[in-house]
């Protein structure tokens, strides 16, 4: 009979232990339906540090989705013209989804799609490649880029309504989604300061809501022919000067109206950086599903997660599942971030405020999550004094 006893209290300890990563996990998708990480997409050389980390940082923190910024850092077979000159192989790339499939986590590509074209003084493959897409041609790249300047040139745009645009770029969103395996694709939008250009022989004159509702309409209605998702960036749908949130982190030029005419089943990535703004309330008002995106500035990414759990738990039931959760964006390639991370190099000049400062910090603060809270532990203790 002791034997007996001794084994249902060893069954039910080992069944107990298998059982309780899946409930802390249960616990956690809960309180946070995303916890995300958004990085480029590292170099053909840098695949299998970043798989390391993969299994090593990313899934140890729950990371259950990863995007990628892809861009041109592929090759592709459809437009060979459009591939950088050192670029991820198919072989690569599978390396990148069987880590991610292994660890659980969903992994979405990103193309940046009609903004971020160009950078400083240097034009991107697609408007060098396809120099008529281009919405402002008459905008010139200057040899020593400087802001503010007379044109007003952050990054390029491709003109949304020249008849060509669309064949090249979606057959590059074709290619990648199915290389990636994946359901969901990311096509940026951020920081479109170049939208229905007074000299566009397409746009001039129309709404610039309009024109960017527009394109984020056709992207969408492309991907749902194979059932995909589209994630964007949320600035644009932001009213930089009726809030105070300036050019960057919302928009001046009157694109913020398009949030009404764009579909609710769109993913809003919500980034703000030196303040924990509270927009994630407004995008889930709008009917829209959010994720609120922190980069270098740890305390402004611990404010963000204690709104996402308090927006959760205040919210009506139809907005709950709005608040999607949080994800740490770092906008360098993959190499310099690990070599960040890994303490390779060192910023002096940011100290504590770098972007792997603010993961570790973030994460830390979600994995404390699964911790029981008082009333957990109270409730344990019972049942075993019971």
């Amino acid at each position: 009979m002791k034997n007996y006893a001794c084994s249902l209290l060893f069954l039910w300890l080992s069944l107990f232990i298998m059982q309780t990563p899946a409930l802390a996990q249960q616990k956690l998708d809960t309180l946070l339906v995303v916890r995300g990480f958004c990085i480029g997409a590292p170099k053909p050389q840098g695949v299998d540090a970043f798989v390391t980390f993969i299994n090593e940082e990313l899934a140890p923190r729950k990371v259950n989705t990863l995007i990628l910024r892809v861009d041109f850092n592929y090759q592709y077979e459809s437009h060979p013209e459009l591939r950088d000159t050192v670029a991820l192989s198919k072989a690569d790339v599978k390396k990148l989804v069987n880590a991610c499939k292994t660890n659980n986590i969903r992994i979405i590509p990103q193309i940046n799609l009609l903004g971020h074209q160009s950078w400083a003084n240097n034009t991107y493959n697609l408007l060098r490649v396809y120099p008529t897409f281009d919405e402002t041609p008459h905008v010139k790249m200057p040899v020593k880029y400087e802001w503010p300047n007379p044109d007003n040139l952050y990054c390029k745009s491709y003109c949304p309504l020249h008849p060509g645009v669309h064949p090249v770029v979606f057959a590059l969103v074709d290619e990648i989604t199915e290389v990636f395996e994946t359901d969901a694709f990311h096509a940026g939008m951020d920081e479109v300061f170049y939208l229905g250009d007074d000299k566009c022989p397409r746009c001039s004159g129309r709404d610039k809501a309009e024109l960017f509702a527009g394109e984020v309409q056709k992207i969408l209605d492309h991907l749902a022919q194979n059932k995909k998702e589209l994630w964007i960036w949320g600035d644009r749908l932001l009213d930089g000067k009726t809030t105070g949130m300036g050019i960057w982190e919302a928009s001046f030029n009157n694109t913020h109206r398009a949030i009404d005419l764009i579909p609710k089943d769109v993913v809003i990535c919500d980034w703000h950086y030196e303040r924990p703004d509270q927009t994630a309330v407004y995008f889930a008002m709008k009917g829209l599903r959010v994720i609120t995106c922190p980069w270098r500035q740890p305390n402004v990414a611990l404010a963000q997660v204690d709104d996402m759990l308090k927006f959760r738990a205040a919210a009506t039931r139809e907005m709950k599942d709005r608040y999607q959760g949080m994800m740490q964006t770092v906008w360098s390639g993959a190499e310099a971030f690990l070599d960040g991370f890994y303490g390779r190099k060192i910023d002096t000049e940011a100290g504590e405020n770098t972007p792997w400062n603010t993961f570790r910090t973030m994460y830390a603060k979600i994995i404390d999550l699964n911790a029981p809270t008082k009333k957990e532990r109270k409730a344990k203790k019972k049942k075993q004094v019971s």
